[in-house]
């Protein structure tokens, strides 16, 4: 009971500062505890991998929307591997620009090993450019084989014809490996693809027969292969092998075929321009015999008027007429027996 009233005199004799700085110290050191409990294990990993990151950077880095995990995972590796070369300012930099930390470490460190001679900044300039670096390292220490067409958009072949008109259906694989260094703007597989089959049709377009192609496919490779088709690719061409080559149809034969088809159409169409030309002339001289034929009737109806006015003005006399009539009885029989028909000389009736 008598220590009661000392406790309240030792609470009382205290001041509110004091009280306030006691408050504010536990309250640094809990916040401390926390965040050393935080990053205790990656600082912890740093020290004893060499890796360079110190506890205020790991904080920062929190603060900076920087997971720190990566980083200092990323860091190790390109410690343990060797490239000392890299910040890691560097690495968090590529972090907040988007880019793929982890794979352009991991590329950096194939690279490495394999002496493919790939530094920092190209390695993030590919990466942020959309290309898979690391693929391309993997793809640069083991050449891979693209299908020649792709068959994931055409399940057709390369059809080329040769000098003698056979048509060839070919299939080629083509061995590349990617070019780092023209990795940046360097076409893609399309192109090589593109300019691959185009070589190959051109190359058996330029012999002489198909027998020859048949004969040695692995011409038309190094003819290809020799055009330098790589350049201004990502990649480098190791070789071009001809899978497979069939023979197809005779273009040529069909080509003639439809030349003469069509020749002869032509032909064709002018003997029936001259025939419709012949009938066209036809029937202009049926209508000119028409008109004659008209000319000839209208001069037999003058011949009896001519006969009645030489009657009247005694210039024909009965003697004549009658004359005349045997006449044309006589070459009426004459006509009959020869068979002419009924064209006779004009008859003189009713002359009045």
């Amino acid at each position: 009971m008598t220590m009661l009233p000392i406790l309240a005199q030792g609470a009382d004799s205290v001041s509110p500062m004091a009280l306030v700085a006691v408050a504010f110290v536990c309250l640094f050191l809990l916040i401390f505890f926390a965040v050393f409990l935080r990053y205790a294990g990656l600082w912890i990993q740093c020290k004893m991998t060499r890796a360079g990151v110190s506890f205020p950077n790991l904080v920062m880095m929190t603060i900076r929307k920087v997971n720190p995990a990566i980083i200092v995972r990323c860091k190790i590796m390109a410690t343990q591997a060797g490239l000392t070369g890299i910040s890691t300012r560097a690495m968090e930099a590529h972090y907040l620009a988007g880019g793929d930390i982890q794979k352009v470490v991991r590329a950096l460190v194939a690279a490495h090993r394999a002496k493919l001679g790939l530094d920092w900044q190209t390695a993030q300039a590919i990466d942020l450019a959309g290309r898979e670096v690391l693929d391309a390292v993997r793809t640069s220490v083991y050449p891979k084989v693209i299908d020649c067409p792709d068959p994931k958009k055409s399940s057709g072949t390369l059809d080329a014809v040769a000098g003698d008109g056979i048509q060839l259906k070919a299939r080629a694989r083509v061995t590349v490996r990617t070019n780092i260094q023209q990795l940046i703007g360097g076409a893609t597989e399309e192109t090589v693809i593109a300019r691959v089959g185009q070589g190959i049709v051109q190359a058996i377009g330029s012999t002489s027969s198909y027998k020859t192609v048949l004969e040695n496919p692995d011409s038309i490779s190094q003819t290809v292969l020799g055009q330098g088709l790589e350049a201004q690719t990502a990649f480098e061409i190791v070789s071009i092998d001809i899978a497979d080559i069939d023979v197809g149809d005779n273009i040529g034969a069909r080509l003639q075929a439809d030349q003469a088809e069509a020749d002869m159409r032509v032909a064709q169409a002018k003997a029936e321009q001259k025939r419709a030309e012949a009938v066209a002339r036809e029937q202009e001289m049926v209508a000119l015999t028409q008109k004659n034929r008209a000319q000839v009737v209208l001069s037999e109806a003058e011949v009896p008027e001519a006969i009645a006015a030489a009657f009247r003005e005694r210039q024909l006399g009965l003697m004549d007429y009658y004359e005349l009539k045997n006449v044309q009885a006589d070459t009426k029989m004459r006509s009959a027996i020869a068979g002419a028909g009924d064209e006779v000389a004009p008859s003189v009736e009713n002359l009045s």
